[in-house]
């Protein structure tokens, strides 16, 4: 519920995901309409009267964190045929349970791609449910036989993820598929120019997309107002078609090399490593198939993203939930510094730099005056101990635009003039 008056956040630790050092003895001031009005220091804080009062005891204040890479509507889990044989109901009321379970997990703002139409954004934007605030793709682009395509052998279509499949072939079909994408409400264009591991017919380094189908896809996205482009893209040469084509992310970039960390830096764009899909391998319940690639690659992702961390690449958190489970997301932030990123700007690539990426930098990201007042509270300390925060049960508040929407506490705020 967001408060009908000014509320206060006082006696915390502020990581305001600026990368400032973090402020002791912190205070934060939301407005009646979910704005941060303040946050610094107690002792150069404003009298506030007649605030609502939530003392933190010292715990850890953050901006809300951001996943620029989730499937909400599906977990392979469940398997290919889980849609077919269940109530369509039942489907889109687990599709709810994982949304809430990653807005608990300290995630107000979200990335879908793939997999989720655009009910579900507008259900959270109405209140409908409780949810991050998301960016849809809709429908990832592929060609015959590339990731994208969910036929199995023998033609069968796996319906795993309802709406995902746009198969193009041709400039011309994949103008059409970016069209119908945009139809269905999409805020973003998903795209694949390289094979991946979950798909059993290629492989990462197998080529997808090419770049004349990548530039025409980007020239009709200027026709309709400049929407960005995210490239699934694992193997070298596909890493190099998506940014040489004009995308926003490349997402994986398991075998980025220092060609691709230069245009990368010369074209702006972001990188999405996913690692916890990558180093997500349990042989027991996985394919031999996709096995295989996960040890190969993981191997690789390793020497490579590190590289790109030691490079300083503009890094984004990115999951891949659904592809490993949902509502760990912040385990992200472990892998990015067990790979070389120090603690500050692995949270910093989960806040400031994700919300860059989603272009909400203006709204959300850092904890400053006149932003929407997203954030987590955590009786971790981060820059201690980053693993910690991929346990839900250490993420006690998470607040958006103000709101209260998760509070493990549950501590009636104290109304004190301040």
């Amino acid at each position: 519920m967001t408060p009908d008056r000014n509320l206060r956040l006082s006696n915390a630790t502020i990581i305001d995901g600026t990368g400032a050092p973090p402020l002791h003895d912190g205070v934060l001031d939301i407005t009646p309409d979910g704005l941060i009005a303040y946050a610094g220091t107690a002792a150069d804080a404003p009298h506030n009267h007649n605030a609502d009062e939530r003392d933190l005891h010292g715990a850890t204040l953050l901006p809300g964190f951001i996943d620029c890479h989730v499937h909400l509507g599906f977990t392979l889990a469940n398997g290919p045929f889980h849609t077919l044989q269940n109530d369509p109901a039942l489907i889109v009321l687990e599709s709810v349970a994982r949304i809430r379970a990653t807005l608990d997990a300290g995630i107000t703002s979200a990335r879908d791609l793939g997999g989720l139409s655009q009910g579900f954004r507008e259900a959270i934007d109405q209140q409908l449910i409780p949810g991050p605030r998301l960016k849809l793709a809709v429908s990832p682009i592929s060609h015959t036989a590339g990731h994208g395509d969910m036929h199995l052998h023998g033609g069968t279509l796996a319906p795993t993820i309802p709406e995902l499949i746009e198969i193009a072939d041709t400039v011309d079909e994949v103008r059409k598929a970016t069209r119908r994408i945009l139809r269905q409400g999409a805020d973003l264009i998903k795209i694949c120019t390289t094979g991946g591991m979950g798909s059993r017919h290629d492989h990462p380094d197998d080529e997808g997309l090419r770049l004349d189908e990548v530039r025409a896809i980007h020239d009709e996205l200027d026709r309709h107002g400049g929407k960005p482009i995210a490239a699934h893209a694992q193997g070298r040469k596909g890493i190099l078609t998506a940014i040489r084509g004009g995308v926003t992310s490349v997402e994986h970039g398991y075998g980025i090399d220092d060609e691709g960390l230069d245009l990368l830096e010369e074209r702006g764009a972001f990188l999405v490593p996913t690692l916890s899909t990558v180093f997500s391998i349990d042989k027991k319940t996985m394919q031999p198939y996709h096995y295989a690639k996960k040890v190969k690659w993981s191997e690789i992702t390793k020497k490579n993203i590190g590289h790109a961390i030691a490079r300083g690449a503009k890094i984004a958190l990115g999951t891949d939930a659904g592809v490993c489970p949902h509502g760990q997301n912040l385990r992200e932030l472990g892998h990015l510094v067990d790979l070389g990123m120090s603690p500050m700007n692995a949270l910093i690539a989960g806040t400031r730099t994700a919300s860059e990426l989603l272009g909400i930098s203006d709204q959300v990201g850092t904890l400053e005056t006149g932003k929407l007042a997203d954030l987590v509270v955590t009786d971790a300390d981060p820059l201690h101990d980053i693993h910690a925060l991929a346990d839900p049960s250490r993420i006690q508040i998470v607040m958006k635009a103000g709101a209260f929407m998760k509070d493990l506490a549950k501590t009636a705020p104290q109304t004190t003039p301040v």
